[in-house]
C-alpha cells in the first residue's frame, strides 16, 4: 500500500500543477505578457541587487542546519565540508524537491565523508525537526504582531489568523519547556526519541527563524513601492506559501508558490508582484544552482592540478559522489531555459539586426532547433544523473547548439552564457561520466517523468499566456516572419511535442537490458564456467552453487550472480569478469532491483571495490575478514608450527594419506563422500546452509577436483578445490570429516592442501572469511558495527565466530576485509534478516508473494 502511494504521490504532484498553472490563468486573465515584461525592466538594479545580498546572507545562515544536525550525533566535520554540503543540499532542495533533489545529495555527499546511513537519516530528520519548529515560532510571531487577512474567495471558516499565531507561539513554548526540564527519552510508538538539549533547541529556533526571515526579506525587496503589504504580512504570506509547496511535492513549487502569494498578497498591481516572483525565482533559486554547477567544475579542475591537491584534500570524494546529480540538475534547467527562450517574443531590435545579417530563414531555423535541443536536454540529464557516457556526449553536443541558437534567433546573449557555463563546467567533469550504455535503456522513476511534464507544461503555459490575445491561430501556424514569434511558438510545441513521443516510443520498443530474473539453464552455467575459468577469485565459483541467478554482460565475458529474499536483491560478491565491466554490471543491477521496487544489497564485497557502491549511495557495514595463507612461502619451520608439526605427523603414522581426485573420478567417491558429510552435519547438528556456502549436491561437486584423506582406502574427510585462474588463488568449499576420525583430521587436510598448491605453483590459499571479525567498536561507531562487535566477542554459544577466528589464526594469513554494500537506513533490520534466511535455506510456510511475482515479471 506504502508502495502504491509513492507511486501515486508525483501524479498527485502533476494533477495539483495543472490545478494551480488554471488558478493562476484566472488570477491573470486581465493581464498580458507586455504589462508584466514592463514590470520586469521597472525594476531597479539596486532592488536586485540588494536582492542576490541577501540571498547570500541566506545561504549562509543555512549551513547552520547542518551544522547543528551533525553535532545532535556528534559527527562533526571541517567546516568548508559542511557548508558544502549544506549549500548543494538546499539547492538542490529548492529546485527539485527534498525527495528528488536534497535527499539524495546529502546522502551522497555525506556518505563520502564517512557518515553511515543511520546518521546521515539522522541529520535529515534533525534537519526537518529545525525547520519546523522554526516555521512554528516564525508563523506564530509573524501572525500575532501584524497578521495577514484570509481572502473571502477562499471560503475557509476563518478570515483572521491571529488566534493560531498564539497558538503556534504556545507550542513553540511548551516544546522549549520540554527540552528544559525532560531529559529522558520519550517513548513514541515504540521508539525511544531523545529530544535535543535546550541550548540546541534555543540555536535551531534562532538558525530557522533568521532562514525564513532571510528568504521573505529577498522576495519583499523585489516587490513596488506601493505594494499592498508590509514585511511582517508578507513574511506571513510566504510561510503559508512554503507550507504549501511542502504538502504538495511540486517540484520547485512551481505555480504553486506564485499562486498562493497572488492570492495572499492580493494587490491590484498583480503585474509588479508577477514580474517579482520571477525574478525572485531566478536569483534565489536559479542562480544558485548555476554557483552551484560551477563550484563543483572547479573543485574537479583543482583536484587534478597534483601541485594544489593538498588544498584540496577529500574534495575528490565529495566532487565524484555529487557531480553527476547536480550537473543533471544544471542540464536539466539549461533545457528549460531553452525552451522559456522559445516560448518568450524576441527583442525588436535585435530581430531587425539579424533580418539584414543572417536573414529570416536562419532566425526559423534556429528557434526551431533550439526548442528541440531543450526538449532533448531534460531527457539527457537523467543519463547524466547515471553517469552514461553517450548522456555527456548528447549533452555537450545539444549544449553547444544551444548556444548557438541562441545567438541566431533573437541575439540571446544571456541565456547563451548560462548555457555556456553549463557546458564548461560538464567539460570540466568529463571523467565522472565513464559508463557505457544507451540513453533508451534508462529507467525514469515516477518522479522524473513528474518534473519533465511539468517542466514542459510550465513552458506550455508561459507561451498561450503570451500569445492569448488572438495571436495563436490555426491559419498562423505556417507563417514566415521575422517578427512572427507566435507562429514559430506553435511549431516549437509541435516539434518538442513530436520529440517526447518518439523518445516514448523509442523507450517502449528497446529491448530490456536489464536481464532476466529467473534459475540459470545449463546453458547459462556453462557460460559462467568459461567466466569463472578466466578469474583470479575463487569465490566466483559459487555461480556454480545453482541457486542464484546471473545478469551477464552484453560481451558475455562478465557477469553478476545474486538471489532474491523478498524485497531484498542480494548479490554474492563483486561481478565476476574484466573489472572494467563492473561498473556497467552494478548499473544494470541497479536498475533490475528499481524495476521490481527491489533494495540492491552486495554480500562480501572488498574494500578495493567500495567506491563502485559509492556512486549508487550504499553504506557499507564490515562483515569479517577473509583469511590468505601465502601458498608459496608456507613452512612449518619453527616454534610457532610445532604442534601443526605434531599433528601431521601422528596423522601420518596412523596410516592416513592425503589425495587429490581429479574431478572425472569424483562421482565413484560420492556416496563416501555422502557418508561423511551426513555423520558431519549430524555430529554439529547443522543443516545445509546455500548462496555464499556450498552444499552437498552430486551435480555441484562432480564440477571440481575433490581433496581426499584416507585411512586403509577408506575416505575420513574431504574437500571440493577452487582453483583460480593463472595460479593466483585456490580454496576450498565444501570441507567436512567423519567425526570417528583421528583428532587434528582438519589441521592436516589444511596443511596438505597448502603444500599440495606449493607444489602446484599457486601464490594464495584462501581460507574463507572469518565472520565479524575486525569489527571497530568505537564510541561513535555506526549501530550495526557495535552489535556485531559484542556478537563476535560472546556469540561462541550459537556460532564460534571468534573460535573461528583464533582457528585460522593459526596458519598466520593475511586478513582482508570484506563488506555489506547496503541502501541502509530503516530497511537495514530487514536486510540483514533476508541475508539470514536466504544464507540459512530458510524454508516459508508459503512463497513471498511479492518475491514470486518479482521472480515471474
Amino acid at each position: 500500500m506504502r508502495h502504491r502511494l509513492q507511486q501515486l504521490a508525483p501524479l498527485i504532484a502533476t494533477l495539483v500543477f495543472i490545478g494551480a498553472a488554471a488558478l493562476l490563468w484566472h488570477q491573470l486573465r486581465g493581464y498580458n505578457w507586455a504589462d508584466i515584461r514592463g514590470s520586469l525592466q521597472s525594476i531597479p538594479t539596486w532592488k536586485i541587487a540588494l536582492c542576490i545580498g541577501l540571498t547570500t546572507a541566506n545561504y549562509i545562515v543555512l549551513i547552520g542546519y547542518d551544522w547543528l544536525a551533525l553535532s545532535s550525533i556528534h559527527h562533526p566535520l571541517p567546516f568548508r565540508q559542511v557548508a558544502f554540503a549544506s549549500f548543494t543540499g538546499f539547492v538542490a532542495t529548492y529546485n527539485f524537491g527534498a525527495t528528488l533533489g536534497g535527499l539524495p545529495v546529502r546522502y551522497r555527499v555525506y556518505s563520502s565523508l564517512g557518515l553511515s546511513s543511520i546518521e546521515v537519516m539522522q541529520v535529515a530528520f534533525m534537519l526537518g525537526l529545525t525547520f519546523g519548529i522554526g516555521e512554528i515560532a516564525t508563523a506564530g510571531l509573524s501572525f500575532v504582531i501584524d497578521p495577514i487577512v484570509i481572502p473571502e474567495q477562499l471560503n475557509l471558516p476563518f478570515h483572521a489568523v491571529k488566534g493560531l499565531g498564539w497558538t503556534l507561539i504556545a507550542i513553540t513554548a511548551g516544546y522549549l519547556l520540554l527540552t528544559a526540564f525532560i531529559h529522558k527519552p520519550l517513548r513514541i510508538r515504540g521508539h525511544d526519541v531523545r529530544l535535543p538539549k535546550f541550548g540546541v533547541t534555543l540555536a535551531q529556533i534562532g538558525v530557522s527563524v533568521a532562514d525564513l526571515v532571510l528568504a521573505a526579506g529577498c522576495l519583499y525587496s523585489l516587490m513596488p513601492a506601493d505594494f499592498s503589504m508590509n514585511f511582517p504580512q508578507l513574511l506571513g504570506a510566504y510561510l503559508l506559501a512554503i507550507i504549501a509547496v511542502m504538502l504538495t511535492h511540486v517540484p520547485g513549487g512551481v505555480g504553486v508558490f506564485e499562486l498562493v502569494i497572488l492570492t495572499l498578497t492580493g494587490s491590484t498591481n498583480k503585474e509588479d508582484v508577477v514580474a517579482a516572483l520571477l525574478i525572485f525565482r531566478v536569483i534565489y533559486y536559479l542562480l544558485p544552482l548555476l554557483v552551484a554547477t560551477l563550484l563543483i567544475a572547479v573543485m574537479s579542475l583543482v583536484r587534478q592540478l597534483s601541485k594544489v591537491q593538498p588544498i584540496v584534500r577529500g574534495s575528490g570524494r565529495i566532487v565524484t559522489s555529487i557531480a553527476p546529480t547536480i550537473l543533471a540538475m544544471a542540464t536539466f534547467l539549461a533545457g528549460i531555459v531553452l525552451l522559456i527562450s522559445g516560448a518568450i517574443p524576441s527583442v525588436s531590435s535585435n530581430m531587425k539586426l539579424l533580418e539584414n545579417f543572417v536573414g529570416l530563414h536562419v532566425v526559423e531555423v534556429s528557434h526551431f532547433v533550439g526548442s528541440l535541443a531543450g526538449g532533448a536536454l531534460i531527457l539527457v540529464a537523467r543519463g547524466l544523473q547515471r553517469r552514461l557516457d553517450t548522456a555527456w556526449w548528447g549533452a555537450v553536443c545539444l549544449l553547444t547548439i544551444g548556444i548557438f541558437t541562441s545567438l541566431l534567433k533573437g541575439i540571446d546573449y544571456q541565456e547563451a552564457i548560462v548555457l555556456l557555463l553549463v557546458l564548461l563546467s560538464l567539460v570540466s567533469c568529463r571523467n565522472r561520466f565513464n559508463r557505457p550504455g544507451r540513453l533508451l535503456h534508462e529507467r525514469f522513476s515516477f518522479g522524473w517523468f513528474s518534473t519533465i511534464t511539468i517542466s514542459v507544461l510550465s513552458c506550455l503555459w508561459l507561451g498561450v499566456f503570451i500569445y492569448k490575445n488572438g495571436n495563436i491561430q490555426s491559419d498562423r501556424w505556417w507563417e514566415f516572419a521575422i517578427h512572427g514569434d507566435a507562429p514559430r511558438f506553435l511549431r516549437s510545441c509541435v516539434g518538442v511535442a513530436a520529440l517526447l513521443v518518439l523518445w516514448t516510443i523509442g523507450r517502449i520498443c528497446s529491448p530490456s537490458k536489464v536481464g532476466k530474473s529467473g534459475l540459470p539453464t545449463e546453458s547459462d552455467l556453462q557460460t559462467a564456467s568459461e567466466i569463472i575459468a578466466k578469474s583470479t577469485r575463487t569465490s566466483a565459483n559459487l555461480a556454480l552453487l545453482g541457486d542464484k541467478r546471473f545478469l551477464f554482460s552484453d560481451a558475455q565475458d562478465a557477469f553478476l550472480m545474486y538471489a532474491v529474499e523478498n524485497r531484498s536483491w542480494i548479490s554474492m560478491g563483486n561481478p565476476v569478469g574484466p573489472p572494467e565491466r563492473w561498473p556497467e554490471l552494478i548499473w544494470r543491477f541497479r536498475e533490475l532491483c528499481d524495476s521490481h521496487n527491489g533494495r540492491p544489497v552486495f554480500y562480501q564485497v572488498g574494500a578495493d571495490s567500495l567506491p563502485l557502491y559509492v556512486d549508487h549511495g550504499l553504506t557499507f557495514l564490515k562483515l569479517g575478514e577473509e583469511g590468505r595463507v601465502s601458498a608459496r612461502e608456507f613452512s612449518l619451520s619453527g616454534h610457532h608450527f610445532q604442534n601443526m608439526r605434531s599433528t601431521r605427523n601422528r596423522i601420518l603414522k596412523a596410516e592416513c594419506q592425503f589425495e587429490v581426485i581429479p574431478k572425472e573420478r569424483v562421482a565413484d567417491y560420492l556416496p563416501r563422500l555422502k557418508e561423511v558429510s551426513d555423520a558431519w552435519l549430524a555430529e554439529k547438528h547443522a543443516a545445509e546452509k546455500g548462496f555464499s556456502l556450498g552444499f552437498f549436491d552430486a551435480e555441484y561437486l562432480q564440477r571440481f577436483p575433490c581433496a581426499v584423506v584416507k585411512q586403509n582406502e577408506k575416505v575420513l574427510a574431504f574437500a571440493n578445490l577452487w582453483l583460480g585462474a593463472n595460479n593466483e588463488e585456490f580454496s576450498v568449499d565444501l570441507m567436512r570429516h567423519d567425526p570417528s576420525g583421528p583428532s587434528g583430521l582438519m589441521d592436516f587436510l589444511f596443511l596438505e592442501l597448502i603444500f599440495w598448491g606449493q607444489q602446484q605453483g599457486y601464490e594464495w590459499f584462501s581460507m574463507g572469511m572469518a565472520p565479524l571479525s575486525g569489527i571497530e567498536d568505537r564510541p561513535y561507531a555506526p549501530m550495526w558495527n557495535k552489535a556485531v562487535g559484542v556478537l563476535y566477542r560472546n556469540g561462541d554459544h550459537y556460532y564460534n565466530f571468534q573460535g573461528l577466528r583464533s582457528y585460522k589464526d593459526k596458519f598466520r594469513p593475511v586478513w582482508e576485509p570484506r563488506y555489506l554494500a547496503t541502501p541502509g537506513g530503516i530497511a537495514l533490520p530487514q536486510v540483514l534478516s533476508d541475508l539470514v534466511r536466504l544464507i540459512g535455506r530458510e524454508k516459508k510456510p508459503g512463497e513471498s508473494p511479492q518475491t514470486t511475482k518479482m521472480l515471474d515479471e
